[in-house]
């Protein structure tokens, strides 16, 4: 196994040319699990610039192949930080590759999306001038789309459902019930003019009632929890924007650094996150304990691994604190919209047992979550 195992490393170094004398062994996995094949996909889109012409831009009927953006993602998830350190450091030095981020018009050329946003957010410390203006753009423009697909689900799970049996003292436009007076007022239909003519308006009341809830979200910002902290910061925009919580964003590796004073601004959210470092959940948490006034009316919201850097009995003491006092704690595996759950099970387990609630959620359904702690 040992043997294989250096074999396929050797392979990694040749590169795609020797295959044909030279083949993975073991199913081209190494011993952590890691496909080969994926290592040297991510090796050759840099490495095989070597040879002179890029030859990748030829026709063929095999499998896409990766662009800089989905490279950069890629290799972040198949090499240690140290690794993709040096990576990066080859494609913008050695390869010449700084137009991805320094040239405004080819970043004004690429695609928005959301895999284009991590790209900007993991390397923006390289941009500046206009190419910094124009990422900034993108970022914006992403995230009001990300915020389009959630705000209505979440708002539809936090402000209630109309309650049409009753009617409602409030006559606001948001409580119209516009089938309703249509109906009752149709008898008042002049034909000739082809005007509904109103002689009674209808509102509605709503179901559910709250007084004002303070939403602290906790997100670890190492470079695994990269999506849930897009999806994060965007919620908390949303969540701000909504009159029945007062909402706070912390984001954390080993230092805090609170964003709440941003959120009405996702961009400035976004471009403060710094990705990498260590992970010590217990004293982000011991920031956010301290963000508490009213613990029956707080709701605490963990976004993490739970892979904790420092004393895990550390974590759980402050865990348990938070939620003797009275307060949710509720702790998030995942946020991206396919919520894949990747975290450290033993201790979800322990914080589970001490109250907290444990597990992955899409946004949306954190919405219908909070509704129902908040009724």
């Amino acid at each position: 196994m040992r043997e294989t195992e250096i074999l396929n490393r050797w392979r990694l170094v040749l590169g795609k040319n020797a295959g044909q004398q030279l083949a993975f062994g073991e199913g081209g996995t190494l011993e952590n699990g890691i496909s080969c094949f994926d290592l040297e996909d991510a090796l050759d889109f840099l490495y095989s610039r070597e040879a002179g012409e890029d030859v990748r831009r030829e026709g063929g009927t095999e499998k896409s192949r990766l662009t800089a953006a989905t490279w950069i993602t890629k290799i972040r998830k198949l090499f240690p930080k140290e690794t993709v350190e040096i990576l990066e450091r080859h494609a913008l030095e050695r390869y010449q590759l700084k137009e991805l981020l320094t040239d405004r018009e080819v970043l004004e050329k690429l695609e928005p999306n959301q895999e284009l946003l991590k790209t900007i957010l993991q390397l923006k410390h390289l941009m500046k001038g206009e190419a910094l203006e124009a990422a900034r753009r993108i970022v914006r423009k992403v995230a009001e789309e990300i915020a389009e697909k959630l705000r209505q689900d979440i708002r539809r799970s936090l402000l209630g459902t109309l309650d049409r049996s009753s009617a409602s003292p409030v006559k606001s436009i948001r409580n119209l019930d516009m089938k309703k007076t249509i109906r009752k007022n149709l008898q008042h239909y002049d034909r000739e003019q082809k005007r509904l003519m109103l002689e009674q308006v209808y509102f509605s009341s709503r179901t559910r009632k709250f007084s004002q809830w303070r939403v602290v979200i906790a997100v670890d910002e190492s470079g695994s929890m990269l999506d849930s902290v897009i999806y994060s910061a965007v919620m908390a925009g949303i969540f701000a924007k909504l009159p029945m919580l007062d909402t706070r964003l912390v984001i954390f590796d080993t230092q805090v650094v609170d964003l709440s004073a941003h959120l009405d601004d996702p961009v400035e959210t976004l471009m403060s996150i710094q990705l990498g470092g260590g992970t010590f959940i217990a004293g982000a948490l011991r920031y956010c304990e301290s963000l508490i006034e009213d613990p029956y009316k707080t709701m605490m919201v963990l976004v993490s691994d739970l892979c904790e850097g420092g004393s895990l009995s550390g974590l759980l003491s402050v865990s348990r604190g938070i939620i003797e006092s009275g307060a949710k704690l509720i702790c998030l595996t995942a946020l991206d919209m396919e919520a894949n759950p990747v975290y450290d099970r033993r201790t979800a387990e322990q914080l589970a047992d001490l109250g907290a609630y444990v597990g992955a959620m899409t946004p949306e359904a954190l919405g219908d979550f909070m509704g129902k702690v908040m009724r």
